[in-house]
């Protein structure tokens, strides 16, 4: 009987173990990719930053032919 309840100890406490490690590495993930979208984004922002003042540009000459 004593075995048993040795045996079952162990699988609960490694059961308990494997959760707090998987739940460890969920929120790494979570947040490496939570910076990755961020750095996309502000890559993105530059972009549209960029093609707004290159329309300004153009607009602008447009404006002095006429």
């Amino acid at each position: 009987m004593e075995f048993a309840q040795s045996v079952y100890l162990v699988i609960v406490v490694g059961l308990i173990f494997l959760f707090f490690i998987s739940l460890t590495v969920f929120i790494r993930r979570l947040l490496t990719n939570y910076s990755l979208r961020s750095n996309e984004a502000k890559d993105v922002e530059k972009k549209l930053d960029k093609l707004i003042e290159q329309n300004d540009i153009i607009i602008s000459l447009l404006k002095e032919k006429k």
